[in-house]
């Protein structure tokens, strides 16, 4: 395994800690010797009030454990603050307590925050493989405060998704000497092998201690040449007799919302979209080896915006996350190596239908829906677009994977959309293979689609004027990983004709070979405690032959104090853009640390020459970037991520870019909170050095304020307010354009 790669989802990875009786010593130590963890979870003989208080009686019959090993930035060495963690289960739930000692309580990181949005506090958790195939865990996360935070971790891809949430309870508090936590996980809200007797589950307890360094502690040992993170949980026995409930979960909803615009300055504003629309999602889990939702009028509605981007100086269609939860839940059966399934396509459906589960060796996943409109992300060789085709379509996913063994699964996927005059399939196999440091994946696929005059038209000038393409997409790869090395190679192809309309593949008709390494120095004990050297080359060819792309990239980093990381990333490359080939060489360089315990400060900047696709003309690039986030007592927390982005060429300015990304919240209460975004964009050109028209100035900015109240994931309100406003080379002054308004209700409901 090698630990936390993905920013703040790999934060959670640092999580466990136990609590205890006030008997336990408080005198913050190192595992206890010859401790050994593992064993039999035991049944409590009466019921535990989540309050943090770690008073109740039933505890005195927990199986007790500890968090004894600091796996980063340590290699197993003894945890340099004790935890202790206490086991047991009843009929319908699991429990869990945890006491966590600290030689500095006033240094403890804890503030409200909403849910899955605490990593970067001092935190606990349990991490649980409950089918005990080493494949997918589940993550419970509660901040000394008692926030939650709960993730799927998927071993075959390696990503830890926080779409996932479960209705489970937590208490935290903080003491004299240090805090404590209480967790109830209902078994209805998990998923494991049915049957009255023993059940083996793997099971990790994590502690994040974050100071100087950000220390990951655990009940176990994780060497670090490790590739297989489930792997490493500690087996647990028990739960014998315990029931998973009805396992039916009915959610109503009612989304209210009012909207206006106007086209200029000082004319009235016009009505837009004036709604009240009532949903109803349905959950049922039938065995404990399937789920199934249906969801008819769903509302899909955003409750936060997404983070503005800059589409400049880029000819592909750019990326949003998606934020539906719907999509979100579950969303890990269906990840492939190709991204065939993107569900922001499924841009507005009236219904929808999904099932998801595990068979005795393998998962699979389906979904359905009737989208009222379709969005097409139309791809070629050197750019991409969205368009919007006025008609509705149907939509069908299929996934099945395979575990062969514990080192091998294979698998098969399907997308399909179909309406008036429009067609796209898409179907494949993959495979995946991991021993030791050794990974092996591959994936094939296959599509055939049918294209209205709209759509052609957008593709034709570069890929043909087929309406009928077809087209085939491949991909291998090859990586070792072990304690210092990493290397790997991969190879893509893909057919001018291939199509995956549900997915968020912009390139097609070209091939790819990737080939790099690198090596890590663990530097224990020093300020500067790792240092990561990373370097590949890549080249890229055109479908008849023609280079497109030949690049090297280095890149060399590093973390020391104050929870900082630091590098430096050199490229070079040739470019083929509008029939010539082009040099572009640049240097990246970022950093962040963090000078106290409640400001984390960023930036990334990068110099060189660079291509200006408008004019197909090179230029020197600087660009400079600094993010942040800062806490204010408990519940007050800002961040912000401002860039801006300069081409000087031929003796002037090309253009001057700027964004900004801005805002903030107050958690009131583990419930309650109001977040406040501000996002603003500026670009400015010189027309005298294009050859065709482009806008000389281009602004925009928006608001957005949302009061939310959660009971839980699933029974909440929100009410948010926004406003926009834009000016342009035909609108000189900046002016509002849009304005609306939303009320979101909904209930969980457990029959």
């Amino acid at each position: 395994m090698h630990l936390p790669r993905r920013g703040a989802l790999a934060l959670a990875l640092a999580c466990l800690i136990a609590p205890c009786a006030p008997a336990f010593s408080q005198t913050p130590a190192a595992a206890t010797a010859g401790f050994v963890p593992g064993g039999r979870i035991p049944r409590l003989q009466d019921g535990i009030v989540i309050d943090g208080v770690l008073d109740d009686a039933a505890w005195a019959g927990a199986l007790v454990q500890e968090i004894g090993y600091d796996i980063q930035p340590g290699d197993n060495t003894p945890a340099p603050v004790k935890t202790t963690v206490r086991i047991g289960y009843t009929t319908d739930a699991l429990y869990l307590s945890y006491r966590a000692l600290d030689p500095d309580p006033a240094s403890i990181r804890a503030h409200l925050r909403d849910r899955d949005s605490a990593f970067n506090d001092d935190w606990v958790g349990v991490f649980m493989d409950t089918f005990d195939d080493q494949r997918r865990g589940y993550e419970f996360i509660v901040n000394p405060l008692g926030v939650q935070a709960d993730l799927i971790n998927d071993a075959t891809t390696g990503n830890e998704d926080p779409s996932w949430d479960g209705l489970w309870s937590s208490a935290g508090r903080i003491t004299a000497d240090g805090y404590e936590v209480e967790i109830r996980i209902p078994f209805s809200t998990l998923r494991f092998r049915d049957g009255g007797g023993d059940k083996r589950w793997g099971i990790s307890l994590f502690r994040n201690w974050p100071r100087d360094k950000r220390h990951q502690l655990t009940s176990h040992r994780v060497p670090r040449e490790s590739n297989c993170f489930l792997c490493e949980w500690t087996k647990y026995d028990g739960m014998a007799g315990v029931q998973q409930g009805r396992n039916i979960e009915v959610v109503p909803t009612l989304t209210m919302g009012a909207s206006q615009s106007r086209d200029a300055a000082g004319t009235p504003w016009a009505s837009g979209d004036n709604s009240i629309e009532p949903g109803l999602d349905v959950s049922w889990a039938p065995s404990p080896d399937m789920t199934l939702n249906a969801t008819l009028n769903p509302d899909f509605s955003q409750v936060e915006t997404d983070q503005l981007q800059l589409d400049i100086n880029n000819s592909f269609a750019l990326f949003y996350q998606e934020k539906r939860p719907f999509f979100l839940e579950g969303a890990d059966y269906f990840t492939t190596q190709f991204d065939v399934l993107y569900t922001r396509q499924v841009a507005d459906p009236d219904f929808g239908l999904r099932t998801t589960g595990r068979t005795g060796s393998g998962a699979y996943g389906a979904i359905v829906a009737r989208d009222a409109s379709t969005l097409v992300l139309v791809p070629g060789v050197l750019g991409s677009r969205f368009v919007q085709l006025d008609q509705p379509a149907n939509v069908a996913v299929g996934r099945y994977r395979h575990d062969l063994d514990r080192h091998t699964s294979i698998g098969v996927i399907g997308t399909f959309r179909e309406g008036d005059g429009y067609a796209n399939n898409v179907a494949g196999v993959d495979a995946r293979w991991q021993q030791g440091a050794h990974t092996a994946s591959a994936q094939w696929l296959h599509s055939q689609s049918e294209y209205p005059e709209q759509v052609v038209d957008v593709y034709k000038g570069e890929l043909g004027d087929d309406p009928t393409p077809a087209g085939n997409a491949w991909r291998a790869q090859y990586s070792f990983n072990n304690r210092n090395w990493n290397a790997s190679v991969q190879r893509w192809v893909i057919d001018p004709g291939f199509r995956a309309d549900l997915g968020f593949m912009g390139q097609v008709g070209y091939d790819k070979s990737v080939a790099g390494g690198g090596y890590s120095w663990f530097r224990d004990g020093k300020a500067v405690n790792r240092i990561n050297l990373y370097a590949d080359w890549d080249i890229t060819h055109r479908f008849d032959g023609q280079l497109l792309e030949r690049e090297l990239e280095f890149s060399l980093g590093f973390q020391g104090p104050k929870q900082s990381q630091f590098g430096i990333n050199p490229l070079g490359r040739v470019r083929y853009w509008r029939g010539a080939m082009f040099n572009e060489h640049n240097l990246n360089l970022y950093g962040n640390f963090r000078p106290m315990a409640d400001l984390q400060l960023g930036t990334y900047m990068n110099f060189g020459q660079q291509l200006d696709l408008r004019a197909a003309r090179t230029g020197r690039r600087q660009m400079l970037g600094l993010w942040g986030n800062a806490n204010a007592g408990r519940g007050l927390t800002m961040d912000w991520d401002i860039s801006r982005q300069r081409l000087r060429r031929d003796g002037g300015i090309a253009f001057e870019a700027s964004l900004v990304n801005a805002g903030g919240s107050w958690q009131f209460d583990p419930r309650q909170r109001i977040r406040l975004t501000l996002q603003g964009s500026e670009v400015l050109r010189d027309q005298s050095l294009y050859g065709t028209h482009v806008n000389e100035a281009a602004r925009d900015w928006a608001a957005q304020a949302v009061y939310s109240y959660k009971v839980n994931p699933r029974t909440a309100v929100y009410a948010g307010a926004s406003y926009g406003a834009f000016m342009d080379d035909d609108n000189q002054d900046l002016f509002g354009a849009t304005r609306s308004v939303f009320v979101k209700l909904s209930y969980g409901w457990q029959p």
